[in-house]
């Protein structure tokens, strides 16, 4: 079993996660403003959020800290995971993961943590500073008061003038691929 394995592994068993009713997810759908930020993408760039999320290509989004070691790490494996299942697609979606420990998650940091869970290209991890960060968490409804204090979200979103779709819970990355094809599918 290799260690990415094994991480999800063992992050599935601790969180007793190998039961259904703790697996579902919840599923709704949102309006969201993004916010007028600008963020440190994982290569140093300054940029917009805005602009990011509004490339063409449509977006998957979480939010991280790499010193997590709770669900982070599971959130991330899935992301790598459900990157690899889209094949070629995979060129046509972003897939977004904002740090909310911004202080600590340099561009450098967040690069390792790439690297750690296979990120490929299109897979982009944000920084900046601690105003910014907290800007995202709430402008998603995603802030709850510190970095500890997180739960599992994802948000996914087909194009700029379309809603978000957003999933409370552990997604597998087989149903983040089955929510990805109904939006495809309802545009």
């Amino acid at each position: 079993m290799t260690c990415r394995a094994y991480c999800y592994v063992t992050v599935l068993m601790t969180f007793g996660l190998a039961t259904q009713a703790a697996t579902q997810p919840t599923i709704s759908t949102v309006n969201y403003a993004v916010p007028a930020i600008s963020l440190v993408r994982q290569d140093g760039g300054r940029v917009s959020l805005a602009r990011e999320m509004d490339d063409g290509r449509p977006v998957v989004l979480n939010f991280i800290f790499t010193s997590c070691s709770s669900i982070c790490p599971l959130m991330s494996q899935v992301f790598a995971d459900f990157q690899r299942q889209l094949g070629t697609d995979s060129a046509r979606v972003h897939l977004m993961s904002i740090s909310t420990d911004p202080e600590q998650d340099s561009p450098a940091r967040l690069r390792a943590y790439a690297k750690q869970f296979g990120a490929r290209a299109g897979w982009n991890q944000y920084t900046g500073t601690l105003a910014q960060s907290q800007s995202a968490q709430r402008a998603f409804d995603v802030y709850r008061g510190d970095k500890m204090s997180h739960a599992p979200v994802t948000l996914m979103r087909i194009a700029p003038s379309q809603p978000w779709l957003r999933i409370d819970g552990f997604a597998s990355p087989a149903e983040l691929l089955r929510q990805y094809r109904l939006l495809l599918a309802t545009e």
